[in-house]
């Protein structure tokens, strides 16, 4: 299984890290860290050297109730970012965490690699063709409404049923307009409850029948420090717990803050299933 990345092939055989660059103020974790180019440079050299394949990049917070970021400012905050990293480390793969088509375009024509989109087309109705005309790897995540509204919408008569439906209708889209690289994302967090989200991660071997790699994405997310009534600050174990759990259930890309410490669950992951280290 693998994804063409700016001409190369990743395999996802082997499970990759994904490490989180946010350049939000606002983000329930890192909001604020990184903002200046010292900083940015010194967290990404880092997450690279730990053992990252790729660098996700946001510049809109996606968390319930943040403030509303319009375009022009998610492009002054993100473009500038991308083109320094790919000056800086020319071999990085950046994916850019956005819902809209014109900042994702603007974001691979800077050197990003990949499209990361936390409604899978559903708030840019010019997304997938963007993604079609660029053909770069597209990943799906779900959601219902958006990130102000997604905490009321958490009501399913059966949430996998549900999911699975929304993504078989998501990739028959992108199939139609020949987007060839996919992958999915469950969305821990997004329009789900606590509840949910244990539910989904319980049952979530359902989603290799997608015949897609799946990334997952709970680093340090509420999930987990409310189960252990802690704080975000305090959630590197549980999401350490949780990261390895989803690898046993199938997941290829493991979304995180904390680089290090994923690489080695999957390298503890690896031995324990006797896969080559």
């Amino acid at each position: 299984m693998t994804i063409n990345c700016k001409g190369e092939l990743i395999d996802l055989s082997r499970p990759k890290v994904m490490g989180i660059l946010n350049l939000t103020p606002n983000s329930f974790f890192d909001g604020g860290k990184y903002s200046d180019e010292n900083a940015i440079l010194s967290q990404v050299k880092k997450m690279l050297n730990e053992g990252a394949t790729f660098i996700d990049v946001g510049a809109y917070s996606s968390k319930p109730n943040a403030d509303f970021v319009n375009e022009e400012e998610e492009l002054q905050r993100l473009i500038p970012i991308i083109e320094l990293l790919v000056k800086t480390f020319p071999e990085i793969l950046i994916s850019v965490d956005t819902f809209r088509s014109k900042v994702a375009e603007k974001a691979i024509e800077a050197g990003a690699a990949i499209i990361n989109d936390i409604s899978a087309g559903s708030l840019d109705e010019n997304m997938m063709q963007t993604v079609a005309k660029l053909q770069v790897p597209y990943i799906m995540m779900h959601m219902k409404g958006t990130p102000n509204t997604m905490q009321s919408l958490t009501q399913y008569d059966d949430i996998l049923h549900e999911m699975m439906f929304y993504f078989a209708e998501k990739i028959q889209m992108a199939r139609r307009l020949n987007i060839n690289d996919l992958i999915i994302d469950p969305g821990y967090g997004f329009a789900k409850t606590t509840e949910q989200n244990f539910e989904v991660m319980q049952k979530s071997e359902i989603f290799q029948h997608l015949n897609l790699p799946v990334l997952v994405g709970f680093s340090r997310k509420s999930m987990i420090y409310k189960t252990l009534k802690n704080s975000a600050q305090e959630a590197l174990n549980g999401t350490t717990a949780l990261n390895a759990f989803s690898l046993m259930k199938g997941a290829q890309i493991l979304r995180v803050h904390d680089v290090k410490e994923a690489v080695e669950t999957i390298a503890l992951y690896e031995a324990l299933t006797q896969k080559q280290l």
